[in-house]
């Protein structure tokens, strides 16, 4: 799944209803899964770049997700943050399934 929210604000707790509403309105009947994830969150900025702590940054996203995504956030077994200068500004989230591991078992 990838996402796009166009525009920054240096206040991360902003992200996490906005993403929430868009997804309690597009995504209806849609069932989270178990299973580890991997989420990468890019914010993206021109010029200087907002002064926002990306680990709120990521909170906030991550608790948008749960419940649509995934079941709980715990499941991210991997979690890539990072701020970069960008044509515009924007937040872009990749969440991906990771594939699950080989069941135990010997020869």
């Amino acid at each position: 799944m990838e996402l796009e929210v166009d525009g920054l604000t240096t206040q991360a707790k902003y992200y996490k209803p906005l993403i929430h509403e868009f997804f309690h309105k597009a995504w209806r009947g849609s069932r989270p899964t178990w299973g580890d994830f991997a989420v990468e969150i890019r914010m993206e900025h021109i010029g200087d770049p907002p002064w926002m702590d990306l680990d709120n940054l990521a909170k906030a996203i991550l608790d948008a997700l749960k419940g649509y995504a995934f079941h709980d956030d715990a499941q991210v077994a991997r979690l890539l943050v990072e701020r970069a200068a960008g044509e515009r500004e924007q937040i872009l989230v990749r969440v991906r399934r990771l594939p699950d591991p080989p069941a135990a078992g010997g020869a």
